[in-house]
């Protein structure tokens, strides 16, 4: 007992010393590489796939009537909505492909169901065995390609009007967000807009002071100046020496009335 006790201790010794020392050992664990979205295939945005042939497709008969000649198809796929009144679809029932395909005419369509009225059965299954229901059913139907191809670019068209939309409303909701933001920024605009009208207006009324006090100093300055002009204009006045003629021309200067011709001299008496 002591020897095997000795032995485990050194054991458990050389373990805790690996574990501490020397570097972890690494296991390689095999996980398949699952796409995070949870699907197999790229999003095509809800369009058409050309790798898929929409014209086949199954279905599994969950009622009929009577008759056996009305059947409701349960779909997993449900692209057959797109399916109209009166479309063609041709059927196989499952494990008798060796048979002909019977023809089914669309009557009514909903959500993973759509109704069909089989003219006979005898091409695509025997007429002698009962036709039960939950039969699995391989359809064939072009035309429902066609409809699902139709589809497709209808959608493109309201997937570029929605993506329109959102965008337009996209602006909208900033618009709303940020308005309290754009209101002081506009009112900050009008304010600083304003303020640079009055410090214009300040100034250009200024200017026009300014502008008056020069031209009052100016318009001294002129008066001065045209007395000097007058009184030199008088002071350097050549007077004439005929006294009469010179009268005569001082009332025009004096602006007194006078003739238009000096008055002739009047003779003296005579004695």
């Amino acid at each position: 007992m002591r020897l095997f006790g000795h032995h485990s201790g050194i054991l458990f010794l050389s373990l805790l010393l690996s574990a501490l020392f020397l570097e972890p050992a690494h296991g390689i664990i095999v996980t398949p590489d699952f796409p995070r979205e949870g699907v197999l295939e790229p999003d095509n945005r809800g369009a058409i796939n050309p790798n898929i042939d929409y014209e086949r497709f199954t279905g599994r008969v969950s009622d009929k009537d009577q008759s056996s000649r009305i059947l409701k198809v349960q779909v997993e796929n449900n692209n057959t909505k797109f399916f109209r009144a009166g479309d063609l679809a041709y059927f196989k029932v499952n494990l008798k492909d060796s048979r002909k395909f019977c023809k089914g005419f669309v009557r009514a369509v909903e959500d993973f169901y759509f109704t069909i009225y089989v003219d006979s059965f005898s091409p695509c299954y025997s007429t002698s065995e009962y036709f039960r229901r939950g039969t699995v059913l391989n359809f064939y139907s072009p035309i429902l390609a066609q409809r699902v191809y139709e589809a497709t670019k209808f959608r493109e068209q309201l997937i570029v009007k929605k993506d329109d939309f959102l965008k337009q409303l996209n602006d909208i909701n900033n618009f709303l967000w940020t308005f309290d933001q754009q209101k002081v920024k506009v009112a900050a605009e009008y304010d600083e807009r304003i303020n640079q009208l009055r410090r214009e207006k300040r100034k250009a009324i200024d200017d026009m002071i300014s502008l008056k006090q020069e031209r009052l100093v100016l318009q001294n300055e002129l008066k001065r100046r045209l007395d000097e002009l007058d009184g030199s204009l008088k002071y350097y006045r050549v007077e004439r020496q005929e006294l009469m003629t010179d009268r005569w021309n001082m009332d025009h200067d004096k602006g007194l009335p006078f003739p238009q011709r000096p008055i002739p001299m009047k003779e003296p008496p005579k004695l």
